[in-house]
């Protein structure tokens, strides 16, 4: 048997086409509730890490430095398998979603850290001359160029995040990697998962040559 039926099996690969489609939306629609969530939780930390006080600021950093030293497939396992023992059950979406939720989280709270950071401190002393408040401060002067400074890292940070989801099939949700399992197990041909593979790699190709460009055209400007 030669390579190409082995794992380049072209009917093998058109007969798990449909399974590899549904689970490639259910990929998608966990990454992208991931990255949203996780976004949203990263602003809150950096919050309460830089301007939160006693104890909020301690506790933010606890959070983020816990959380990055956390794997994401032990943080998911003690999500969907220990925590119904303590009355908490979710579903392996929400389950999944949480996990890469709370980690992404941590991860875009340094990243968005580094950015308020790398902002002139004239501009904060410029905006507290002219009597704007800490939110308005932080809305209408900070915020808009944290983010020009922080978009190629959260857009890696939001790659690894989807690429992650794989690590779902774990509690047997039909994902992607889940579903082209199943089907190289029917198959009894490893070629469903090098499908797979190929729709990872269109999908997520796009974001890694955006964070390339990205970073060119943000060099350029800064010269």
């Amino acid at each position: 048997m030669s390579i190409f039926d082995t794992f380049l099996n072209w009917s093998v690969f058109v007969e798990s086409l449909p399974a590899l489609l549904r689970g490639l939306w259910i990929t998608v629609g966990l990454g992208l509730t991931s990255i949203v969530l996780g976004l949203a939780g990263g602003l809150l930390l950096v919050m309460l890490r830089l301007y939160g006080g006693l104890p909020m600021s301690p506790l933010a950093i606890g959070y983020i430095d816990v959380f990055r030293s956390v794997p994401v497939l032990v943080l998911l396992i003690v999500i969907y398998y220990a925590l119904p023992f303590v009355g908490i059950r979710l579903s392996p979406f929400w389950a999944a979603t949480t996990a890469l939720s709370l980690v992404s989280a941590a991860y875009s709270a340094e990243i968005l850290r580094a950015g308020i950071e790398g902002v002139p401190k004239g501009q904060f002393e410029a905006a507290r001359a002219i009597g704007l408040s800490s939110i308005r401060q932080m809305t209408d002067i900070v915020l808009p160029q944290a983010v020009k400074l922080v978009i190629p890292p959260l857009t890696s940070n939001s790659i690894n995040v989807m690429k992650d989801t794989a690590l779902a099939s774990v509690v047997a949700m039909p994902d992607l990697l889940k579903q082209a399992t199943q089907a190289q197990a029917l198959a009894a041909n490893p070629t469903p998962l090098i499908g797979a593979a190929v729709i990872y790699v269109i999908l997520l190709l796009p974001f890694v040559r955006s964070v390339g460009l990205l970073e060119n055209r943000l060099n350029r400007r800064a010269r």
